[in-house]
C-alpha cells in the first residue's frame, strides 16, 4: 500500500502533536479513564461471546440431534457468521435503553464531551463548511447549503464560517447547472467552488485536495457534507464548542437522522431508524468510547491532523478491490485515533439530517456502493499502529455484510434438508422453533428498545402525531423491515459473488432523492432473482414438509413479493395517503426547526 501525502506535508505531520499531552491512563482529550473504557469493551465483549456461545450450542443441539450431515454443517457455520451482527446489535440496544431510562447521568456516562456543548461559549475557530457534489441535482443540494450559510448568518458567529463548494461532476450537462446554480445563489451562499477535472481519490481525494490549498489550511475545522446534507446553526454551533473545548478530539460525528419525504418507502423506512437511533447510538458509544465512528459527513473534523494523518492508503492491485478507498470514512475515524485523537459521537438529536432513498431499488444500489467499499477493508485489515477497537470496527464493517450471504446460504442448507428427508428425522424441531423464535426476537430488540425508548421518553410518542399514529408506525414500519431484510440480504449476496468471481463493480455517482413512481416493469428487471428464488425455495418446501412453510414465511413472502412491495412502496399514492393520516410521520414534520421548514415547507 502506498501513501499519497506529499513532502511537505510528511514532514509538517513530524512537527505537529499527535494530540496535547496528557495522562497517559486516560483518553487523549482527557474525557475518561482508559482503565474504565477497557473493562467497559471486555463486558460488551464477554456479553456478545456469550450470546453466540448459546446460539451455537442450541444450533449444535438442534442439527446434532441424529448425527450430523453435510447441510447440518454448513447450517452451523453460517449461525455462526450471521448471529455475532444480530447479537452486537441486541446488547447495543439494551446497553442504550438502560443508559436512557435506567440510570443517572447516562449521557454523562456514554458521552462526557456533550456538556461542552451547553452555554453559549464564544466560538473563536474558523470552520470550513465543506459540501461535495458528483453528478448531483445543484439546484437541490445547494439550496440546503444557502439554507445553512443564512441560518448561521443569523448567529453573532457568522464570520467563522466559510462555506465551499467541491466539485466531482463529470457530466458536462451537469456541470453547466452547476455553475450556472453557484452564480444564481452567489449573493445568499457566498461560496468558494472549484470542480476538479479528474476525480482522482473519489470524494476523499476531493476534500484531501481543499485541505491542501490555501484555504484548507487557514481553518480549524472542517465541517463536510453530502448534497443531501442540512444541519441547523444550532448542532453546528454546539459541536464546534466540544471540539473547542477538547483539542484531544480530532472528529465529532453527529447523529443523522432522515428528513421528511413523500415517498412511503423513506417515510417508513427512517421512521424506524430514528426511533431506533438513539438507543442503538447510545449504547455504542458507552464502550465505543474515545474510537467513534465516522460516517463521512454531518461531522466535524479537526483540520490538521485530519490532513497530516488520516492520508488514506492506495490498495495494491487492481478495481473494485484495489486502487482508491471508496467508503474512506471508517479508515479515517481508525487513522484519526492512531494519530491520538479520540474520535466521538453527539448521541443525541439535533437538526442534523440526510435524505433517505425513496424506493426499494435505491436503497439497494446505495447499499451495494457501501459493500463494495468495505470489503476493500480486506486489504487495511493489516494496517499498523491501529488501537485494537479501531481494527476490531475495520474488521466489523467487512463482516456485517458476510452476514447476508451466511443467512441465504443457511436457507438454502435448510431447504436440502427438507429434499433429503432429514428435517423430520434428525432435527429436534421443537427446540429448533424455539430458537428460531429466540433470534427473531433478538433481531427485533434493538426496534422494541427505540419503541420503549420513544414510549418511556415525556411527550414522546405525541411527537410523532400521538399514540395510536406511532403504534400504527412501529406496526408498519415492522412488517415493512421483515419484508426488505430478505430482499437486501439476496442482493448482497449475488453482489459479494459477482464482485469477487468477476470483478462486478457499482458506479458511484448522483443518487436519487425525490419521490417517484416506480415503474412495476422497472420494479422486475430490478428483483426478478429475488422472486425466481423465493418461489423455487418455497416449492421445495411445499413439496418436502409443507408444514415448514409456516416458520419460512417471513423470508418467503420478501422474496416472492419483492417486486410488488418495491412498486407499492415508491407509488407516490401510498406516499400521499400516509401523510395525509399521519403514519410514519416524524417530529420534525410536526415541528420543523426553522432550517427545515426553509427547505422542505417555504
Amino acid at each position: 500500500m502506498t501513501d499519497a501525502a506529499l513532502p511537505e506535508d510528511v514532514s509538517a505531520a513530524k512537527t505537529v502533536a499527535a494530540a496535547p499531552p496528557g495522562d497517559a491512563a486516560r483518553s487523549p482529550a482527557g474525557l475518561q479513564d482508559s482503565g474504565l473504557l477497557a473493562r467497559r469493551r471486555a463486558l460488551v465483549a464477554a456479553l456478545n461471546i456469550a450470546t453466540v456461545a448459546l446460539i451455537l450450542a442450541g444450533a449444535w443441539r438442534v442439527f446434532g440431534a441424529g448425527g450430523w450431515t453435510a447441510s447440518d454443517i454448513v447450517i452451523t457455520v453460517c449461525i455462526g457468521f450471521g448471529a455475532p451482527w444480530t447479537v452486537m446489535g441486541f446488547w447495543n440496544a439494551i446497553l442504550g435503553l438502560w443508559l436512557l431510562h435506567g440510570r443517572r447521568g447516562g449521557m454523562a456516562a456514554a458521552a462526557p464531551h456533550m456538556a461542552a456543548a451547553e452555554g453559549d461559549a464564544p466560538i473563536l475557530s474558523t470552520t470550513a463548511v465543506v459540501m461535495c457534489l458528483r453528478n448531483e441535482d445543484a439546484e437541490r443540494a445547494l439550496s440546503r447549503l444557502t439554507a445553512m450559510r443564512e441560518a448561521l448568518d443569523a448567529t453573532p458567529w457568522a464570520d467563522r464560517f466559510e462555506f465551499h463548494v467541491l466539485s466531482d461532476t463529470s457530466d458536462p450537462a451537469i456541470a453547466a447547472e452547476e455553475e450556472a446554480a453557484v452564480a444564481r445563489l452567489a449573493p445568499r451562499l457566498r461560496a468558494q467552488y472549484r470542480r476538479r477535472a479528474v476525480n482522482t481519490g473519489f470524494k476523499a481525494g476531493n476534500i484531501r485536495d481543499f485541505l491542501r490549498s490555501p484555504a484548507g489550511r487557514r481553518v480549524d475545522f472542517m465541517l463536510p457534507l453530502d448534497s443531501d446534507s442540512l444541519m441547523g446553526a444550532s448542532a453546528v454551533l454546539r459541536m464546534v464548542r466540544v471540539m473547542q473545548a477538547h483539542p484531544g478530539i480530532g472528529i465529532l460525528q453527529g447523529l443523522v437522522v432522515g428528513a421528511p419525504s413523500a415517498s412511503a418507502f423513506a417515510r417508513i423506512f427512517q421512521f424506524g431508524m430514528r426511533a431506533g437511533m438513539r438507543s442503538f447510538t447510545m449504547g455504542a458509544a458507552w464502550w465505543h468510547g474515545d474510537c467513534g465512528p465516522f460516517w463521512g459527513h454531518n461531522a466535524l473534523v479537526r483540520a490538521a491532523p485530519f490532513r497530516l494523518r488520516c492520508v488514506l492508503p492506495t490498495l495494491p492491485g487492481r478495481a473494485p478491490l484495489g486502487g482508491h478507498v471508496l467508503s474512506h470514512d471508517q479508515v479515517e475515524a481508525a487513522l484519526m485515533r492512531r494519530a491520538g485523537y479520540e474520535c466521538r459521537v453527539f448521541p443525541v438529536e439535533a437538526e442534523s439530517w440526510e435524505e433517505n432513498p425513496p424506493s426499494l431499488l435505491d436503497f439497494t444500489r446505495r447499499d451495494l456502493r457501501w459493500c463494495q467499499g468495505n470489503m476493500q477493508y480486506l486489504k487495511l485489515l493489516g494496517l499498523k499502529g491501529l488501537r485494537p477497537m479501531s481494527r476490531f470496527q475495520v474488521f466489523a464493517a467487512v463482516m456485517m455484510y458476510f452476514g447476508a450471504p451466511a443467512w441465504m446460504l443457511m436457507t438454502c442448507a435448510a431447504a436440502s434438508k427438507i429434499v433429503e428427508g432429514e428435517a423430520g428425522d434428525q432435527v429436534d424441531l421443537a427446540f429448533g422453533f424455539a430458537m428460531m423464535l429466540v433470534m427473531l426476537g433478538m433481531s427485533l430488540v434493538p426496534k422494541l428498545a427505540g419503541w420503549a425508548d420513544v414510549a418511556l421518553t415525556r411527550g414522546g410518542a405525541a411527537r410523532y402525531g400521538g399514540r395510536l399514529r406511532f403504534a400504527a408506525g412501529a406496526l408498519a414500519e415492522t412488517v415493512f423491515s421483515m419484508l426488505l431484510a430478505p430482499v437486501a440480504a439476496f442482493q448482497v449476496t449475488l453482489f459479494l459473488i459477482g464482485l469477487f468471481l468477476f470483478g462486478r463493480t457499482m458506479v458511484w455517482g448522483g443518487q436519487q432523492r425525490d419521490a417517484r413512481l416506480l415503474p412495476l416493469a422497472a420494479a422486475a428487471r430490478g428483483l426478478w432473482p429475488q422472486t425466481l428464488f423465493g418461489l423455487g425455495l418455497g416449492g421445495v418446501i411445499l413439496w418436502g414438509a409443507p408444514g415448514a412453510l409456516v416458520w419460512s414465511a417471513p423470508v418467503l413472502a420478501g422474496l416472492v413479493l419483492a417486486i410488488p412491495f418495491a412498486w407499492a412502496t415508491a407509488h407516490p399514492a401510498l406516499g400521499r395517503a400516509m401523510m395525509r393520516a399521519g403514519i410514519c410521520d416524524i417530529p420534525d414534520e410536526r415541528a420543523p426547526a426553522p432550517v427545515l421548514a426553509r427547505v422542505f415547507f417555504p
